[in-house]
């Protein structure tokens, strides 16, 4: 596995994400759609940043951790906080 400096940012934002909102990887792939089979399984390589989830899968993601999409992809730590806080979402980025 990649090192954290090394991986793409919505793979570090989505497991920061799905972490803070106290979910395993199989719960949040299932409420996002997910067949239930390989829920865990897709959600683990999106955080690993071997895939990277298509938009309305990512959308799907983002609405069960009540954050907008461009959370994921905010390249700056303080600016994704920003956005969750806009949002009323609950994730925290770790410093």
């Amino acid at each position: 596995m990649a090192e954290k400096g090394s991986l793409p940012i919505y793979s570090r934002r989505l497991r920061e994400a799905r972490e803070a909102h106290g979910i395993s990887q199989r719960a949040l792939g299932i409420q996002a759609g997910l067949d239930e089979f390989v829920a865990s399984t897709r959600v683990n390589r999106y955080e690993a940043g071997v895939h990277q989830p298509d938009l309305q899968t990512l959308q799907h993601l983002a609405q069960v951790l009540g954050l907008p999409v461009a959370y994921f992809y905010a390249e700056d730590d303080d600016l994704a906080q920003l956005i969750a806080n806009f949002k009323g979402g609950r994730a925290k980025t770790k410093r």
